[in-house]
């Protein structure tokens, strides 16, 4: 026989025993008849709505406007609903091109391990840790978001009304209950809540921008283009008021790999899963941007912004142009009710995230999370583990603003990192010729300026998330993000030299050697 058909001989049995080690499951394929995630019933019109409504870019950065006119102003508001839009497109194609090769619920701890250049157990272990937690507080976040649109919504009502923490705590422990029973007794009508999602995410979109535009009162093309905001958060110099600015904005536009963990149970889950994220971060960028130009020519007296209930300035953007209450009333809740619809989304994806992770015993005390109820088809154990440590956050927030303000600050920081870790890998597989098998949806030759150009635009958002966004510095106004990220950071580390390294379990795609 020829040396060179040894060869090949060779190098196929090596493939086909890598293969047998490390086998690429099908997402369609049934699990395990002990209890598993078997039920493929999400199509792709339903993908495209799940991750549409999950992101509700334009309703959450509505109610974090007063952060972007504390830093930054209307200029913020344009120039920064650009430069978010443009990055998390460059990172929102990064993750689907990934996502189309393996669109694994696990996402980027999985991909870490694939791509990692060296120790991908380690860069698994460490990149499972962060996206775990950076979702949990997510979902505390959003949380604070619904209890800060009912409650200011309550003050305008009763202006001598003071809201107190535990009051505060309590609504957004209740904001739990909803989403749980529809995860749990009502996944069936999904499809219907995600079709309702998506048009109510539109149509309020329209509803707000003809509210503003008609009524409200506009103001002059330099004081939105040419009006960049200093000094009134402490922070005189105008690159670092703008980072700052624009942090509100880059938060809501993350999320598009939230679709990404539901993929066992989407349909045809490499072309789906991929053509979703796309599509629903291009309709949210362009939704949320549209919006931020009107809102920044109708803010009316900005004054009456700094002084609406509980400093949320969307309650006086529509005061200013409506002068009604109730006209007021419905558009926040407009707002609310998207993110609503959201946050059952973001908890079914946090569920199977954990989910996935406890099954590579990725967590303490996997085997008691990693069970998937056979009644409801779902991680059940791991459902309930977001819930409680979503209660336990806002518990934290009736003793101190701060820390919880830190707890979902991080996210932000959290998924940052999460996405830029396994596209740097794979750039850097790029730039060395050596880019492995992707699947349907791939960027070929735009590959590496974009992954470079993602990469770029999450370090410029890190350089400004651990920073304060006032001056002088108290304990109460602190960004407690950055240590708490770099705690979570050192407990990935503690993880896997106490335990990690025996017990978690290389991702089925990653490669075998260390």
């Amino acid at each position: 026989m020829p040396h060179s058909d040894q060869d090949a001989l060779g190098v196929e049995a090596s493939v086909r025993n890598s293969e047998k080690q490390y086998p690429v499951h099908d997402v369609e394929v049934e699990s395990d008849p002990g209890g598993g995630l078997v039920e493929n019933y999400i199509s792709y019109l339903p993908t495209v709505y799940f991750g549409f409504t999950l992101q509700a870019c334009w309703e959450a950065v509505g109610l974090s406007l007063q952060l972007n006119l504390l830093n930054g102003g209307p200029a913020t508001l344009v120039y920064g609903g650009l430069l978010t839009s443009a990055g998390s497109i460059f990172i929102a194609l990064s993750l689907a091109e990934m996502a189309s090769a393996d669109p694994a619920v696990g996402a980027q701890y999985r991909w870490s391990a694939r791509f990692a250049p060296f120790s991908p157990r380690f860069w698994g272990l460490f990149q499972g840790w962060i996206t775990v937690f950076a979702w949990m507080t997510s979902t505390a976040a959003s949380l604070a978001y619904l209890a800060q649109s009912l409650l200011s919504v309550v003050v305008l009502w009763y202006p001598d009304y003071e809201v107190l923490p535990w009051q505060n705590a309590l609504v957004m422990a209740a904001f739990c209950i909803p989403p749980l029973v529809a995860n749990l007794w009502l996944k069936r009508i999904v499809v219907a809540m995600e079709w309702i999602g998506a048009l109510g995410h539109g149509v309020f979109w329209v509803a707000s921008i003809a509210v503003l535009s008609a009524l409200g009162t506009r103001g002059s093309h330099a004081a939105v283009w040419a009006n960049l905001t200093t000094g009134v958060s402490g922070w005189d110099q105008p690159g670092v008021a703008f980072g700052i600015g624009i942090l509100p904005l880059a938060f809501p536009t993350t999320g598009f790999d939230g679709v990404i963990h539901m993929s066992k149970e989407v349909k045809d889950a490499k072309r789906n899963v991929p053509a979703a994220i796309i599509l629903s971060v291009l309709l949210n960028c362009f939704m949320m941007f549209s919006w931020l130009v009107v809102a920044a020519y109708y803010l009316g007296d900005v004054d009456s912004l700094a002084e609406a209930p509980l400093g949320v300035a969307l309650v006086g953007l529509y005061m200013n142009a409506t002068k009604s209450k109730p006209a007021t009333t419905f558009l926040v809740m407009c707002h609310a009710f998207i993110l609503y619809v959201s946050l059952a989304n973001i908890f079914a994806s946090v569920a199977r995230l954990t989910w996935a992770f406890a099954e590579n015993k990725g967590l303490p005390f996997s085997r008691h999370i990693v069970h998937v109820s056979n009644r409801f088809k779902q991680p059940l154990r791991a459902l309930f583990l977001v819930v409680t440590v979503c209660v336990i956050l806002c518990i934290i927030s009736i003793g101190s603003t701060a820390a919880f303000n830190a707890m979902i600050s991080l996210p932000l920081i959290g998924l940052y990192i999460s996405y830029g870790i396994p596209i740097v890998f794979l750039l850097t597989l790029r730039l060395r010729n050596r880019v492995p098998k992707l699947g349907p949806f791939s960027l070929g030759s735009f590959g590496t300026p974009v992954n470079a150009l993602a990469v770029g635009y999450i370090l410029y958002v890190l350089s400004f998330a651990a920073l304060p966004t006032v001056l002088p510095v108290s304990s109460e106004n602190m960004n407690y993000a950055g240590p708490l990220v770099l705690a979570v950071m050192l407990a990935a580390g503690a993880d896997w030299f106490v335990s990690g390294r025996r017990r978690f379990e290389l991702p089925e795609t990653a490669p075998t050697s260390e």
